[in-house]
């Protein structure tokens, strides 16, 4: 653990993971969408990390002061732990090529939304620009739910948060904006 990060910190990223990993989950089994479902299994990595973090703060600050605190942090910890492996165990239905339940494949018709994840390309004319100068979510009816940046993730990115090459982006709406959406990301279009 971060001499900075304090336990708080930990579990609000790790509560912001889990969900991100039942909707990034839900979505790729609604959407049969393999490369979500992996990211989902890359974000159980980020769970079990900050888990391990709260334990050990747990027993190495708290357990000889106030052991039920120790205890209540561990237990809170691995119910979110938890809810991340559900997660992981939903993505895996579509990873192991499960045939969806027909109940499925009526949602997936009557949806209006996709969940879609892109790669940033270094040529794309969406690096180097903040989400506000983008208008990103007004220009394609995209709403970007989640940035991946190497291991580290940015939930809930803001008008301030700048695209990066090499960045993965996940995002929320339309079928016509996801695909503006990739082709901006590879660089195919020279404006939104």
């Amino acid at each position: 653990m971060k001499k900075e990060q304090k336990v708080e910190d930990l579990f609000l990223e790790m509560k912001d993971t889990s969900e991100l990993m039942v909707d990034l989950a839900y979505s790729a089994l609604l959407f049969n969408d393999k490369k979500i479902a992996e990211e989902v299994y890359h974000l159980e990595d980020t769970i079990d990390d900050l888990y391990r973090c709260i334990q050990r703060f747990a027993v190495k600050k708290t357990s000889k002061k106030n052991p039920d605190m120790a205890l209540a942090l561990i237990r809170l910890a691995d119910s979110i732990e938890s809810i991340g492996d559900s997660a992981r165990e939903i993505a895996d239905v579509v990873l192991r090529d499960i045939e969806p339940h027909p109940v499925l494949k009526m949602s997936i018709r009557e949806s209006d939304a996709v969940i879609t994840r892109v790669n940033v390309l270094p040529r794309s004319i969406l690096v180097n620009k903040t989400l506000g100068k983008l208008r990103l979510a007004s220009e394609t009816g995209m709403w970007l739910i989640a940035v991946r940046r190497g291991k580290k993730w940015i939930f809930g990115p803001d008008e301030n948060t700048k695209i990066k090459s090499k960045d993965i982006l996940i995002a929320r709406g339309p079928e016509a904006g996801e695909k503006v959406l990739i082709k901006a990301a590879k660089g195919k279009l020279r404006k939104l």
